[in-house]
């Protein structure tokens, strides 16, 4: 396994790159967001590690141009720990987010998580998984997960989440999805759907408050973001 690290902690880096040389890993190093494009695009890498604050390109833009060309993993590491920026990471295409200073060992169960959901994705296509980002469900045991942690969830949930991650886009009004999930001769209230709605994304979304997966098209109904 191949991993790029880049940020303009010298020191840090060098930390990294040494205890993930002792996992097995190869690394490869830079210290600026255009050295991280420029790597990514040249290299074969299985997972890339992006600081949010270094010169010539900031992290959240050297990863939005990686995503241009490559589907890697990529972590963001920063200072910062507010939501609204692990929020603006995963829009501009980042998978996971840890915060300064941390845990190697946890740095490490991350990569781990993320290159499994990553061999996860590829070997999806034809078969019973369905994959998006840190979200994955089988469909055939019914099983559903979240970064690689299994999530328990009832029959209409699991009912509702599979509707909306085969149909990704697809806008779903509450009548529809009553009617799809419970079934026609279902009498009761449309804000069943709103409840399952809120649990899932309590159970799935990363940030429940901001959700970036299990989406609200307002006036109109729910939809799944892949």
């Amino acid at each position: 396994m191949k991993i790029l690290v880049v940020d303009d902690e010298k020191l840090l880096v060098k930390g990294i790159k040494f205890n993930l040389e002792t996992e097995g890993y190869q690394v490869e190093v830079g210290y600026d967001g255009e050295e991280a494009v420029s790597l990514a695009k040249n290299g074969n890498f299985d997972l890339i590690i992006l600081d949010l604050m270094m010169p010539k390109l900031n992290g959240l833009e050297a990863c939005m141009r990686i995503r241009e060309f490559s589907t890697v993993p990529i972590i963001m590491l920063t200072a910062k720990a507010e939501n609204s920026d692990k929020v603006l990471g995963f829009e501009y295409g980042a998978d996971d987010y840890i915060t300064k200073p941390f845990n190697i060992l946890e740095l490490k169960a991350r990569i781990r998580a993320l290159i499994r959901r990553s061999q996860l994705q590829s070997q999806s296509k034809g078969s019973n998984l369905i994959v998006s980002g840190y979200i994955s469900i089988d469909t055939e045991r019914r099983i559903a997960e979240k970064d690689g942690e299994k999530v328990d969830l009832t029959a209409k949930e699991f009912d509702l989440i599979e509707l909306l991650m085969k149909n990704p886009g697809r806008v779903y009004s509450r009548e529809n999805l009553l009617n799809i999930v419970w079934g026609y001769g279902y009498q009761g209230d449309v804000r069943t759907v709103d409840v399952h709605v809120r649990r899932l994304r309590e159970k799935l979304e990363r940030v429940p408050a901001e959700p970036d997966k299990i989406m609200t098209k307002w006036g109109v109904g729910y939809y799944f973001k892949d």
